[in-house]
């Protein structure tokens, strides 16, 4: 298994599916360091040579990826929550952050459905305890 910017990328796939495991790198980058590194995409990893996977590695140093992005990107939302501005603020909260709907979506943020909603009569009085609404004690005061 060849170890590039600090992971494991697996064996048995393409070099050029296998550099997408490393956070920062997508398709078109992959793409790119493979041409600068003149390496065949379809190449598999463990049919890599020692120079070829030395190549590949000396490009990616100049790529900002891995513990350095994951170092940025968490430096970025400290400074907007420091700032207090709108998006900080939503960080915060744990609300999406770019404008999506909350009022029927954004589970995934939000978490589980809770309900939320008033005691009625019948369920009060089924309780046994006879509970009084802030409403009627206010009545009940003016009366005396």
């Amino acid at each position: 298994m060849a170890r590039l910017a600090g992971i494991n990328i697996p064996n048995e796939k393409r070099v050029e599916i296998a550099l997408r495991y490393i956070q920062g790198i997508g398709p078109t980058l992959s793409k790119q360091v493979l041409k600068k590194a003149k390496t065949s995409p379809d190449v598999r990893v463990k049919n890599l040579t020692e120079e070829e996977v030395n190549r590949v590695q000396k490009i990616l140093e100049e790529y900002v990826i891995e513990g350095d992005l994951r170092r940025r990107i968490e430096e970025n939302i400290k400074r907007l929550k420091a700032i207090k501005s709108y998006r900080g603020l939503r960080h915060s909260m744990g609300l999406p952050v770019r404008g999506q709907r909350t009022r029927s979506n954004a589970r995934t943020k939000r978490g589980r459905r809770m309900t939320v909603g008033t005691i009625r009569k019948d369920i009060v009085s089924r309780m046994g305890a006879k509970e009084e609404t802030p409403a009627q004690e206010g009545s009940a005061k003016a009366k005396e």
